[in-house]
């Protein structure tokens, strides 16, 4: 199984997928979008303290890769773009579903306390984080509100919000999966994040 590398082969591969719901397909376009689901759940488990304490990397990632598997068998994207948004969808849901079910006040971690925590295999002690209390911590709320903000966004505005937050693409990368100009990215990513700042004053993305 070799995961496509470039716009034209994944494009190849969501074709084959939609004719003829080649498995393999579908498993080598996982492939390649794990690897950016994994960036951005390590990225994002910072910024989720109720999640971060329970749950390591490998489980957000295995739970948000089962969930584009099973997209996949519903609905075929037409290009990379497309898959990208996809993959973006399913990190998203994952992340809050887990904020969820940490938080909740009969949740195992709202009825426990411990000095440890244990982060991608690692057991540590809260105080080797503690850099982490001088900012504030983030709620479920704020997390809902961002999305629904994000979710509300104008079409090519949210394209790029999601490639940049969600899945940490590059703009140069953004740029080329939209077959458009570095100057536009930006332009929209700008637009996005003072969009979200007159909905969310004091948490402007960056």
């Amino acid at each position: 199984m070799v995961a496509p590398q470039d716009d034209r082969q994944i494009g190849e591969t969501l074709r084959r997928l939609g004719e003829t719901q080649d498995a393999a397909a579908r498993e080598d376009l996982i492939v390649w979008a794990s690897e950016r689901i994994r960036e951005i759940a390590q990225r994002m488990l910072r910024t989720f303290p109720a999640v971060r304490r329970w749950e390591e990397t490998d489980d957000v990632v295995q739970n948000a890769v089962l969930r584009l598997d099973r997209a996949l068998r519903q609905t075929v994207p037409l290009d990379a773009r497309g898959l990208v948004g996809l993959a973006a969808t399913q990190v998203r849901r994952e992340l809050l579903d887990l904020a969820k079910k940490h938080r909740g006040p009969e949740s195992y971690g709202a009825n426990h306390e411990t000095n440890y925590q244990r982060l991608d295999g690692e057991l540590r002690a809260k105080i080797a984080d503690a850099a982490d209390e001088r900012e504030p911590d983030d709620t479920l709320e704020r997390w809902t509100r961002l999305h629904a903000a994000a979710d509300s966004l104008p079409e090519e505005e949210r394209e790029v919000f999601h490639m940049c937050w969600y899945l940490g693409l590059k703009q140069e990368e953004i740029a080329r999966l939209l077959d458009c100009s570095l100057r536009t990215v930006k332009r929209r990513w700008e637009s996005a994040k003072e969009r979200l700042a007159a909905a969310m004053p004091g948490e402007r993305p960056e």
